[in-house]
């Protein structure tokens, strides 16, 4: 007994060792030539070696091999000694399930991994220049996009936080800065941020992570000069949803702004859009204003359509168990919209949901073919969406299980679609998911006739989102990398 205690240990230790190495290496090509490694679309970088070790455990929602700590160290080593690799986002969760089926194909490592990265291989830099981004807001979406860019920052070549627009509060303004920093600093949902914070005497900065960080107190977008802090063609995303129009977003198109995203619904004409679905549909050249649409609608539309484009979807329903916002009371008081002015940390709420009606700015062809609703639930964060869908195509549980697994692991929603095998999976897991939504492929329900199905997909409508709306902002502001999934 004692022996074995003792090589499970030294087992773990060298597991430990391995991945420490592992680390060495993404933090090199991360910081010296812009190369990201990731594994099954989690963000390695900054991990403990524990927690990397952990992570190869969702090899078994993409293959049927359990994916070793030495193989994906072996695959890192290989991609740093590639000289000619430009920068690029790579998954080796991806890498190291394909060599573990293709290996006997190729002579060794080293020509699997070259011919696997062929595309990429000898290719120039796609960026044309890093983008300033200035953040209009500071709730909580705008708190964790400010995270996820500073945490992706690396050499600085893509996107760079140069100034936090904030409606003051206070008339000290050091104060102020130090209250905003403290909820920058430490989330009650998404834990402690993995970096360093600090606060310039007179208040009017942040620095965090290196990153200077201008704080501009505004009540209205009309008072702010960007060029007054050398802010040249930067992009403003608006996190604070109060304006939804064209004529009211166009108010941020002042001197240093030349392009506006908005983190909710936009109405009219401005375009709604869901990365790794309809991105490449606008000419950002001359399209000023876009919307990332809902948390909601970026969780169901990569799903809806996989679904679309191989069985066809003749209608269905939509209804989504929703984390409770600020925009519902804490304790029972007064709110113009029905229900939401009970308190929501003790009620379901029944409420309405314009994500159903949304999906067809994305997917036109599902145009009036889906209703929605919600319900806001005692949780915080994570939600649920349930797809009650009637399709055109019979299919079964298996087959549409392994189309969804598919669409998670090759193509063009693998950064959006995440598979989860786990009949234990429960909300919490889903916080700081990267992914747009999980789906739940053990509730996966088919009707007898193959033509009517219920799916779940789980979303962090936080920090899931929050990752949609970094996407989109690289993508339009053409500080795109060559990526292998």
């Amino acid at each position: 007994m004692r022996k074995k205690v003792n090589y499970t240990l030294e087992e773990w230790r060298n597991k430990e060792i391995t991945a420490l190495e592992l680390l060495r290496i993404v933090g090199e090509l991360r910081f010296n030539r812009s190369i990201e490694l990731v594994l099954f679309r989690h963000n390695i970088y900054d991990t403990r070696p524990s927690q990397l070790i952990g992570l190869h455990k969702y090899s078994k929602n993409y293959g049927n091999v359990h994916l070793s700590i030495d193989t994906s160290h072996a695959i890192a080593q290989e991609i740093s000694n590639l000289t000619d690799l430009p920068p690029a986002k790579i998954d080796i969760g991806n890498l190291g399930l394909e060599w573990s089926r293709d290996q006997a194909l190729y002579d060794n490592l080293k020509v699997f991994i070259s011919k696997r990265l062929s595309n990429i291989i000898g290719q120039d830099a796609m960026n044309q220049s890093q983008k300033d981004i200035v953040l209009y807001g500071f709730g909580r979406i705008g708190r964790l996009v400010a995270r996820r860019i500073i945490e992706t920052t690396g050499k600085g070549e893509q996107l760079r936080l140069r100034a936090i627009v904030i409606r003051p509060k206070m008339e000290d303004r050091l104060v102020e800065a130090q209250k905003r920093a403290s909820l920058f600093d430490s989330d009650s949902v998404h834990g402690d941020f993995g970096g360093n914070i600090e606060v310039s005497q007179d208040g009017n900065e942040l620095i965090v992570n290196g990153n200077r960080i201008k704080l501009i107190y505004a009540g209205h977008p009309s008072e702010v000069d960007y060029t007054h802090y050398e802010i040249n063609n930067a992009l403003v995303i608006d996190n604070t949803g109060v304006w939804r129009d064209r004529e009211g977003l166009s108010q941020h198109l002042r001197p240093g702004i030349d392009a506006v995203m908005l983190t909710a619904p936009a109405k009219g004409d401005i375009p709604n859009i869901v990365h790794g679905v309809n991105q490449k549909s606008v000419d950002y050249a001359s399209e000023k204003i876009i919307s990332a649409a809902s948390c909601t609608t970026n969780a169901i539309v990569p799903v809806l359509q996989v679904l679309e484009d191989k069985y066809g979807i003749h209608k269905g329903h939509v209804e989504t168990i929703h984390a409770y916002t600020n925009d519902q009371n804490l304790l029972d008081n007064f709110h113009k919209k029905p229900r939401r002015g009970r308190g929501a940390p003790v009620n379901m709420v029944l409420t309405s949901t314009g994500a159903a009606s949304a999906v067809s700015k994305v997917i036109p062809s599902l145009a009036g073919k889906l209703s929605g609703n919600a319900i806001r639930v005692p949780t915080p964060n994570v939600s649920l969406a349930i797809l009650n869908l009637s399709l055109t195509k019979e299919t079964d549980a298996q087959r549409l299980n392994e189309l969804l697994r598919e669409a998670s692991l090759h193509g063009d929603l693998v950064e959006q679609i995440t598979y989860s095998t786990s009949t234990e999976y429960v909300s919490s897991n889903a916080i700081g998911m990267t992914s747009a939504c999980v789906v739940d492929a053990p509730s996966t329900i088919v009707s007898d006739d193959g033509k009517s199905v219920i799916l779940y997909l789980w979303y962090d409508n936080e920090y899931g989102y929050t990752c949609q709306v970094v996407r989109l902002a690289k993508f339009a502001a053409k500080v795109r990398r060559h990526a292998y999934y």
